[in-house]
């Protein structure tokens, strides 16, 4: 298994990898993601900011995941532990539904723990649906607190905001 940033060759593959995986969350009653989002010129644009990160297992892509530091305008209700603005925000992570439960998704969280630790930041910070309690619980057995809910889209019910310090 490799984790290494993704190039704008690998965006159909990667669109390959979502397509799976929500098929998969909706295979389980999981309408967090739909054909809408992610939508491929929203992975493009993590690409160009090279902030996307593709899990490989025998040149195969079977997971993403964007790592930056942006956080939606309704991350500011919530009352962070970290109240420094040293931390890292995880956005889509997904994983091809063949690959699940293979600890692909949390070899992803600790690549982004070493970033918190090898760039001497404090925290990462993450949202996830309300109605995908398989993620909740993932985000929980890492350590990841839950620091309150947000409503991100209209639509949609609330999502709960995470957090974990690692300084």
């Amino acid at each position: 298994m490799k984790i290494r940033k993704a190039t704008l060759e690998d965006i159909d593959n990667i669109m390959h990898m979502y397509n799976s995986c929500v098929s998969g969350m909706i295979d389980e009653g999981i309408n967090q993601w739909d054909s809408t989002y992610p939508n491929k010129q929203i992975i493009l644009n993590d690409i160009k900011y090279s902030t996307f990160f593709v899990v490989e297992i025998n040149k195969e892509i079977v997971a993403g995941i964007n790592i930056d530091k942006n956080q939606d305008n309704t991350y500011n209700s919530i009352k962070w532990h970290d109240k420094s603005d040293s931390f890292l925000v995880v956005h889509r992570l997904a994983v091809k539904k063949e690959y699940w439960n293979k600890k692909i998704g949390k070899k992803l969280m600790l690549f982004t723990e070493e970033l918190v630790i090898n760039n001497k930041l404090n925290s990462i910070r993450l949202d996830t649906y309300s109605g995908n309690p398989k993620a909740m619980q993932f985000y929980s057995r890492l350590g990841y607190k839950n620091m309150g809910s947000i409503q991100l889209k209209i639509n949609k019910d609330h999502y709960f905001c995470f957090e974990k310090i690692i300084s």
